[in-house]
């Protein structure tokens, strides 16, 4: 079962142009992706454009299930809850992790993965990442290193390939803006 959720509050303007309260509830999409060792997704909001569309009183542009990057020239905010990691995750083949990125629409995201490599979730995306630690904490791992990342701390992600491990024994709660981004020559193929 996921965690507390949080309220997702979201302004707009009335008839007059003044501000007003639009939505006060939970996420809308939840969903827990990988299996139950798999983290849950608290999908926030998501914009397609920059600049961004505002208007009086739209909402979020829809989008069907969870996707893993933001839309194309977009932005993205979710909340992840990740539990702490058991045997069961460092098993994974190579199959099951491209499956596991499968279910947010990234398979190609994953790195070669699986048993053996630094992390068996490593993954890259075209975006920078704005992730802040909200409770608990994670390792970073990169193809070179690793940090760990405490309660209050925020990792700026910039397109590199990389993994969260949660090696605390308890959850981790971690905000992630995700911003489209562009790689330069050289940089798309991973060089």
């Amino acid at each position: 079962m996921s965690q507390a959720a949080f309220r997702r509050i979201v302004t707009g303007h009335d008839a007059q142009g003044r501000s007003v309260i639009v939505e006060d509830r939970p996420p809308p999409r939840v969903a827990r992706i990988g299996g139950d060792v798999g983290p849950w997704f608290y999908e926030v909001w998501n914009t397609r454009e920059s600049p961004a569309h505002i208007d009086r009183m739209s909402g979020e542009p829809p989008e069907a299930g969870i996707q893993l990057a933001p839309p194309r020239g977009g932005t993205r905010i979710r909340v992840l809850d990740i539990p702490p990691e058991d045997e069961r995750l460092q098993e994974l083949s190579p199959e099951a992790v491209r499956a596991h990125f499968a279910e947010v629409g990234a398979a190609n995201a994953a790195s070669k993965g699986g048993r053996g490599s630094r992390h068996p979730l490593m993954h890259r995306t075209e975006t920078i990442d704005y992730g802040i630690v909200l409770e608990g904490e994670l390792t970073l791992i990169l193809d070179e290193g690793e940090a760990v990342v405490r309660q209050g701390d925020i990792v700026i992600q910039r397109g590199t390939n990389h993994g969260w491990a949660n090696r605390s024994g308890r959850n981790c709660r971690i905000a992630f803006i995700l911003i489209d981004g562009r790689f330069e020559p050289g940089l798309a193929a991973g060089v």
